[in-house]
């Protein structure tokens, strides 16, 4: 039983990190880098964090949803915890609220 709570404790901490790079990837995409764009035409930085930002967007989701079964999560904190991935600062909330007291 001891190894199950260690493997679930190192995904938790994964999931921790990859919910704070997807909050932050998010944050500087609609800060900065579409601002950027819009206002001088410039679709670099776009370019440059969109990518980045949805591959830790589809991880944050999977992951997520991994951590949901196995903790057996209601629907609706699962619904929450998800949600958060498109609301800006979400991830840090989930952070703070579901993952802190997990494990």
């Amino acid at each position: 039983m001891q190894g199950k709570t260690t493997t679930m404790t190192k995904l938790i901490n994964v999931f921790r990190i990859i919910a704070f790079l997807e909050g932050v990837s998010y944050i500087l995409l609609l800060g900065i880098a579409t601002p950027i764009k819009y206002l001088s035409g410039d679709p670099q930085y776009v370019k440059m964090l969109g990518m980045p930002h949805g591959i830790l967007f589809i991880a944050y989701i999977i992951v997520a949803l991994f951590i949901a079964r196995k903790l057996q999560w209601k629907n609706s904190t699962t619904g929450i915890v998800l949600l958060a991935s498109i609301i800006p600062f979400g991830t840090f909330y989930i952070e703070k609220k579901y993952l802190k007291t997990t494990v």
